[in-house]
């Protein structure tokens, strides 16, 4: 007989999401893109995607290529968001998505995406999800994962502390971005795996939400 495990337990005030890799399989697109720009500029694709997941493309770029001007990956970065948006071929939703989305009525939660406005509402559309009222974009920081600024400010307009807020991502970068923030992270992937989130689902049908009374969500995990 296999023996049952529990899940994982949780509250918190608030969730903040991640988009591509937690709500949003956009990892063909992203691929795609990529391994384009690998190809210009001489760099092994592989190598490189193990890097861009989570961040904005110019912080990826600003690693991969240390020596070029920030100018011209902002520029570069522009041009990628552009084809990005225009691809939504392979784009869909993480299982359990859609109902998970739906859970969240009515309780206080963001969407905390490297993505910009155009990007994100693409992609989510695509998927057939719905947008959180509150969105924090690309837009909205000046420094990308992994720097904790997209969460914090996520919590803020929820007007939650960030100890009280439970980020669910599935990036090295998105990990240590809600780590750093002093929230706790629901890692969601297998790529979420390797990088030590507080809990671990394989995708969105692993988690169930509830109100708990009180402004608390509780959140059953695994």
């Amino acid at each position: 007989m296999t023996a049952t495990v529990a899940p994982t337990v949780l509250t918190a005030r608030a969730l903040l999401l991640d988009m591509d890799g937690t709500l949003v399989n956009s990892d063909a697109v992203v691929e795609r893109i990529w391994r384009r720009w690998a190809e210009r500029h001489g760099l092994d694709a592989d190598e490189i995607l193990k890097v861009v997941h989570g961040r904005q493309g110019h912080a990826s770029m600003a690693l991969l290529l240390p020596n070029r001007p920030v100018a011209q990956n902002h520029a570069d970065n522009a041009r990628m968001l552009a084809e990005e948006t225009a691809d939504m071929n392979g784009v869909i939703a993480i299982p359990g998505a859609p109902e998970f989305l739906a859970s969240l009525r009515g309780l206080p939660h963001a969407l905390v995406t490297s993505a910009d406005v155009p990007l994100s509402t693409a992609r989510m559309a695509a998927a057939g999800l719905d947008l959180p009222d509150v969105r924090v974009t690309a837009e909205s920081v000046g420094a990308s994962k992994p720097d904790p600024e997209g969460f914090l400010k996520g919590a803020a307009e929820l007007g939650v502390a960030p100890a009280d807020c439970v980020v669910f991502e599935d990036s090295a970068a998105g990990i240590q971005a809600g780590r750093d923030a002093g929230m706790r992270v629901v890692g969601v992937g297998q790529r979420a795996g390797f990088h030590r989130p507080d809990a671990l689902v394989r995708d969105l049908k692993e988690v169930r939400v509830e109100s708990a009374g009180d402004g608390l969500i509780r959140l059953y995990v695994g």
